[in-house]
């Protein structure tokens, strides 16, 4: 313990100028990240950079105004970006400025392996506290490693840096110069969410399980899932950064990290960016640990948190999985960060899931964000081997160790349904799904998926049948016993091959419907399985739906016949089909029995040994 703090701290205090004025031409610099930022160092570099020739400024985030990438300043600074925020795009397109990319969690690595020499950090503190200990507040990610081997550090202590708890802190006598600053923080306010980011986050949420732990990127996407969450029950936060939708969720109880298997009843992070209500919230506040990104974005350390969850954004997705999030073909937009080092650990998680999200189209609608191939120039920074559930406002799409045409089906199920035959002859022109594949001409109903409880007590979700569930099919019947083959289909059947099965999966929703019985929905790591299907084709003519069931035979017996039935007709009803249509064999009592039990009247004719049934729905509001 040093106990001569105060002198310490008195004798290294001075004014900007004197601060910076040991600052060497050539230096590379380091500035404090994002709502971090120095600000008067930063304004006091461009005053005195007549002194300064060829200076690199290296920055991890750059929230504010960056005056040093001016073109009269290029003489005098460098930028070099580690992730490219607004303000330095354009200098970076026209090569006035740097861009490096790098996994947030290697950052440090670079700095401590001398990789990226720092001669001079320039940092934002808070003042010491009774032991001579300055907080690095909102900004801890790469500014605690910059500042612990840098040559040279002055902080900027004001009195607005909030004092967060954790790995934050470095004592006065590791800093070279102080100089005061009371001023407002740099503020950083999350856009609103319009309606196909709130319709992307209603789709997140059904992925999230209770007591899950969460990291969501910054932006109205990532951060558009946050109203979908109230309802969940003690979630947890591990992540990069955060905005202030945070405290509403706190407030609400939803999290309470109460359930990780890493700190818990800790929220970690690296640094935070919104309002003066967040940097107040963070201040003092026992729930929060802020820490360097080199162990917040260990994919290993991450991986320690169970029912972990990644949610990050990305710019496109091609039909193979291949996540471009940095570029826009030549032109860097934003930059790697903490994504790669989140996609893995939660991949490797117990129970943990990734998720890419990113709006159908961009440009006004007019070009589609899922590509058949990325344009030239496009970096890929999620490998179609990392991509676990690709979310759009059209669904979800869990890719993670599927076939090239799986996946590409599943990518083409989610674009905007005016791209998907544009999509799918792409596929077909490329070699990755049959040259006479089909996918419906309409919107999937959401609306139509439910769970229900069987009666043995095992909840099962039910949806409508995909065009992606067509190999599923295929294994459900080829899984039937002998028997059971023939009671469904009134013969042995010898295939059930892909022109069979494709039409089954590509329905239309309305003169053709499909529901699924499925399992293994929640858990990440088994295989989601169709253990049942129920569908109707329409007649035209009469209006009335032939309907017909098929049952795994280990899930048979369970009362999932008569649910799909009842369900079948609440959908039906819907379309204005007047009732429904089946053939079933004599020996197929179970099924005459779900039939005696639809609730409508039933009309019956035995030819042959197979019972002729007719379900006219009625038109009054008799339960269904």
């Amino acid at each position: 313990m040093i106990f001569n703090w105060k002198e310490i701290y008195e004798g290294r205090l001075t004014n900007a100028k004197t601060a910076l004025s040991k600052i060497k031409k050539g230096a590379h610099i380091f500035l404090g990240s994002a709502c971090g930022e120095p600000q008067l160092l930063v304004r006091t570099l461009i005053d005195i950079s007549a002194n300064l020739v060829d200076i690199e400024v290296i920055h991890f985030l750059d929230i504010g105004t960056a005056p040093y990438i001016e073109e009269k300043f290029n003489d005098n600074f460098r930028h070099n970006a580690l992730f490219i925020g607004a303000s330095t795009r354009n200098a970076i397109k026209e090569g006035r400025a740097d861009y490096t990319p790098i996994l947030l969690s290697e950052i440090p690595l670079l700095m401590l392996r001398g990789r990226m020499p720092l001669d001079v950090a320039l940092i934002t503190v808070s003042p010491p506290d009774k032991n001579g200990y300055v907080s690095l507040g909102i900004s801890v990610d790469t500014t605690k490693t910059a500042a612990e081997i840098a040559d040279y550090v002055v902080a900027e202590v004001n009195p607005n840096m909030p004092r967060t708890l954790g790995d934050s802190f470095l004592h006065v006598s590791d800093i070279d110069a102080f100089v005061e600053n009371d001023v407002p923080l740099i503020e950083f306010q999350q856009k609103t969410p319009g309606d196909i980011a709130q319709s992307i986050g209603e789709q997140i949420a059904d992925l999230i399980e209770n007591e899950s732990t969460i990291q969501t990127g910054v932006g109205r996407i990532p951060n558009s899932v946050f109203p979908y969450l109230m309802n969940k029950r003690d979630l947890g936060i591990h992540t990069e950064t955060f905005t202030d939708g945070i405290i509403d969720m706190i407030e609400a109880g939803v999290i309470t990290c109460k359930k990780k298997t890493l700190h818990p009843g800790k929220i970690i992070a690296s640094f935070c960016m919104g309002t003066k209500r967040l940097y107040d919230y963070v201040d003092n506040n026992p729930l929060f640990e802020f820490h360097p990104c080199h162990y917040v974005n260990n994919p290993y350390i991450i991986s320690k948190n169970d029912k972990m969850i990644s949610i990050n954004s990305a710019l496109t997705v091609d039909l193979t999985g291949q996540v471009c999030s940095d570029s826009l073909g030549f032109l860097f937009y934003s930059g790697i960060g903490g994504q790669v080092d989140f996609v893995r650990g939660s991949a490797m998680s117990k129970r943990g899931k990734s998720i890419m999200t990113l709006p159908s189209t961009t440009d006004g609608g007019n070009t589609s964000r899922i590509v058949p191939f990325h344009s030239p120039g496009s970096g890929v920074v999620v490998t179609r081997g990392d991509i676990h559930y690709v979310v759009t406002e059209y669904g979800a799409a869990y890719i993670h160790g599927k076939s090239i045409r799986d996946r590409a089906m599943a990518l083409i199920n989610i674009a905007h349904p005016k791209f998907r035959e544009e999509l799918l002859d792409a596929a077909k022109r490329q070699g990755y799904v049959y040259k006479d594949q089909i996918i419906p001409a309409v919107l999937y109903p959401k609306e139509f998926e439910t769970y229900w409880t069987d009666n043995k007590g095992t909840d099962i979700f039910f949806r409508p049948v995909k065009p992606t569930d067509e190999r599923a099919i295929q294994d459900m019947i080829y899984a039937l016993p002998e028997q059971d083959m023939y009671t469904r289909f009134f013969h042995s059947l010898k295939s059930f091959s892909h022109k069979i099965a494709m039409p089954l999966a590509a329905i239309d929703y309305n003169d053709r419907m499909a529901i699924a019985a499925v399992t293994g929905r929640e858990e990440p790591e088994s295989k989601e399985k169709i253990v049942a299907v129920g569908r109707y084709i329409r007649d035209p003519n009469t209006n009335y739906a032939e309907v017909a069931f098929t049952t795994d035979h280990g899930w048979q017996n369970r009362g999932i016949g008569t649910f799909l039935l009842r369900y079948l007709i609440r959908i039906a009803r819907q379309k204005n089909i007047k009732g429904f249509t089946a053939d079933v064999l004599s020996q197929n009592t179970p099924m005459m029995k779900v039939f005696a039990r639809s609730g409508f009247p039933l009309k019956t004719n035995l030819e042959y040994g197979i019972y002729e049934l007719q379900l006219p729905f009625l038109d009054n509001t008799q339960s269904s």
